[in-house]
């Protein structure tokens, strides 16, 4: 069981402030990882909108080149797969654009 401080004795809770307390850590924990995935996404997507030019017909890119760019911009759209919870979202690192060195 989880102890509380109240009124300076610490005590068990009872179920009902156990459930209620665990409630909240879910809800806090939840909207973390909502917040946090938000932010990465909205990260990612800057991220593929600066590359969208290399499907332009006229990119001057040769084919390896479109390879990797479309490689890489694979990459950024898979980011978010399987996350689930904010220190997942917090430790995902970005794909390297091609070209840069890591």
């Amino acid at each position: 069981m989880t102890k509380i401080l109240f009124e300076g004795v610490i005590r068990d809770m009872t179920p009902t402030e156990e459930k209620e307390h665990n409630d909240f850590q879910a809800e806090v924990a939840s909207r973390q990882f909502d917040g946090e995935l938000t932010s990465l996404r909205l990260k990612r997507n800057k991220l593929l909108l600066e590359c969208d030019w290399i499907e332009l017909n006229n990119a001057p890119l040769t084919d390896l080149q479109k390879d990797e760019w479309r490689a890489y911009r694979t990459e950024l759209r898979d980011l978010t797969n399987g996350l689930t919870n904010a220190d997942e979202v917090i430790a995902k690192d970005f794909p390297t654009k091609p070209g840069e060195e890591e």
